[in-house]
């Protein structure tokens, strides 16, 4: 899960609820401060068990480049209540909500950036209403269902989610951190966070959205002929969909995969400075 370097809100930044059918999402919402003209609107969709947070340090210098960014917590994530019902959480009926949020904004077309299971949520977006998309980014995503040892832990936490709660799935996942020695996050805020923002989840949404990630089909060719402006990313260590995976799919899509230094799974995370200028330089092309 992606793990955002602090969890105060940045300069210019507010928390929102916008409306679907479903119920409200919550978001953040970055504004260019006065005396920066808005060059255009961009929408962030976070992975499988991340939230609007893995953006965090990377919308107030979005905002300064003249980027109205909104970053969502998708249906059963984090602050965003969600059916119990795991087969609300398809990547047809994921990308309605985004469809929801994007005519409630005041653009006629928007910038849109998925990461991980965002990316396939985005690009679902993208192929069904091309012309409501200014460019599409995805990052650290790849082109079908979710390969490997990702998978792998995918199918796990849907398995754990039919039968114990986000509080006890919680408790496990930390014992596996410990057992493989990875670090804790330093700051105690950061760490309450993850564990707030995990046992949040509906459990439905882990069990769907989870689902999704392992069974969603290849729709590159779809979206090559779409014709859309593309950025494709990735952190240079990234491991989810392999690199050389994710480097087969720009290649298909006529394009080229742009890694990102000092970084895994979650460059906007990890390196927001380098995420935030790959981004205001490619949205600036395409405004």
């Amino acid at each position: 899960m992606s793990t955002p370097p602090f969890v105060d809100l940045p300069p210019h930044t507010s928390a929102v609820q916008l409306p679907t059918t479903g119920g409200p999402l919550a978001a953040l919402r970055a504004v260019p401060p006065a005396g920066v003209a808005q060059r255009g609107v961009a929408v962030l969709v976070p992975g499988y068990t991340g939230s609007k947070e893995d953006f965090i340090a990377v919308l107030a210098p979005l905002a300064e480049a003249g980027f109205e960014a909104i970053a969502v917590d998708q249906r059963g994530q984090n602050e965003s209540a969600g059916p119990d019902d795991p087969a609300a959480y398809t990547l047809a009926r994921l990308s309605e909500d985004l469809a929801e949020v994007i005519d409630g904004l005041d653009a006629d077309a928007v910038h849109v950036l998925g990461h991980s299971f965002g990316g396939l949520v985005a690009r679902e977006y993208a192929l069904a209403l091309p012309e409501r998309v200014r460019s599409l980014a995805i990052f650290d995503s790849g082109p079908a269902a979710v390969p490997g040892r990702s998978a792998e832990q995918a199918k796990l936490l849907v398995a754990a989610a039919g039968f114990l709660s986000t509080a006890q799935i919680w408790v496990e996942i930390q014992k596996l951190a410990a057992a493989e020695g990875a670090p804790q996050h330093p700051d105690p805020a950061v760490r309450a966070f993850l564990q707030r923002r995990f046992e949040a989840n509906d459990l439905g949404m882990l069990i769907g959205m989870g689902t999704s990630i392992l069974e969603a089909p290849d729709r590159t060719d779809e979206l090559a002929a779409a014709g859309l402006p593309l950025l494709l990313a990735a952190g240079v260590g990234d491991d989810a969909w392999p690199v050389a995976l994710q480097k087969e799919m720009a290649t298909r899509l006529a394009t080229e995969l742009v890694l990102i230094e000092n970084a895994a799974h979650s460059p906007a995370a990890e390196n927001p400075a380098l995420t935030a200028q790959i981004l205001t330089d490619f949205w600036n092309q395409n405004s």
